[in-house]
């Protein structure tokens, strides 16, 4: 079996592969034209992050292609419909970097509670400002995750022994109360929630989930932290949720306007993308780190791991 890599991730999904008689080639610059004209039409299995888009053109321009593996959670960069149609299995990580984004939101919202951004800055200053820096418990909150997946469990396993109450809704998953959560409905999750952690995936029906309307249910002032992806959450109304005192404070990984890399900020054509952004980044109540939750020494190789697993249990070398 050929396999073509696409992206660069941890050498030991390649190792493992070669170890059971995988024929893995990089193509860490291919382009999407070249794909399409042709260029890998003898390859089996590919390995990508988030580079190219895998649509109907690109699987009509492998016509070998028995599986598809993701380095990561997120499946939004392919065409899954497509793929399964075309019986071509699609195999993703996220398995490989829960514990990182659960210690990531961990760690944005004590940060936010304890005021740790402000307190670093200002001794480094030689301002002693105790009274200013006077923080709040974790264990006094209730911490509502939406999205109760890999990432969601994670997180809430996190949570454990810190006093906090939490819990979750999940429209498209009942019955995982446990020792970590308490699942709740849509309107006991408005009702309760002071801490909200975003963990649903990407999709149609995500876009833009996070909006004035939306917000405006919660019954408290909440500090709101999302992981997931940037496109999930309206900058802007989030901002004017911000500026009202509906939300606190917030917290963001991920940025609706990155796109695939980050380095596209610099390049926003739309002049109210770049307002918002302007708006975010100048906000003092703006926690933001370059989507990196799920990106650790540990994670890089259990991403990887994970998939050599799930590779190997559905295809030998001489299938």
């Amino acid at each position: 079996m050929t396999v073509a890599f696409l992206d660069t991730v941890h050498p030991i999904l390649k190792n493992r592969l070669k170890e059971n008689g995988f024929h893995c080639k990089d193509y860490l610059t291919l382009s999407r034209e070249d794909i399409i004209q042709g260029s890998l039409t003898d390859i089996e299995g590919i390995v990508l992050r988030s580079r190219l888009q895998i649509d109907v053109k690109i699987l009509q321009s492998l016509p070998n292609l028995k599986w598809i593996a993701r380095s990561g959670s997120g499946l939004e960069n392919i065409d899954l419909i497509e793929a399964k149609a075309r019986d071509i299995h699609v195999y993703n990580s996220p398995e490989g970097n829960r514990d990182a984004v659960g210690e990531h939101v961990l760690g944005m919202i004590l940060m936010i509670l304890h005021k740790l951004r402000s307190c670093d800055v200002t001794v480094h200053e030689r301002v002693w400002a105790r009274e200013k820096h006077r923080g709040s418990e974790l264990s006094s909150k209730t911490v509502g995750i939406l999205g109760y997946g890999e990432m969601g469990s994670a997180f809430a396993s996190k949570l454990k022994g810190l006093g906090c109450k939490v819990i979750a809704y999940d429209k498209y998953k009942k019955g995982f109360s446990s020792e970590f959560v308490e699942e709740v409905s849509e309107d006991e999750f408005f009702k309760r929630s002071e801490i909200v952690s975003i963990h649903v995936p990407w999709t149609s029906e995500t876009k833009h989930l996070v909006n004035t309307s939306w917000l405006s249910k919660f019954q408290k002032t909440i500090v709101l932290i999302n992981s997931s992806r940037g496109a999930i959450v309206s900058t802007s109304d989030l901002l004017d949720a911000l500026d009202i005192g509906q939300v606190s404070s917030i917290g963001l990984d991920v940025l609706e306007f990155e796109g695939s890399s980050l380095e596209r900020l610099d390049k926003l054509e739309d002049a109210d993308s770049r307002s918002t952004l302007t708006r975010l980044l100048e906000s003092p109540n703006a926690y933001l780190s370059p989507h990196v939750a799920g990106w650790t020494t540990e994670s890089y190789i259990k991403l990887s791991s994970y998939l050599a697993n799930k590779i190997l249990k559905d295809f030998s070398a001489e299938s």
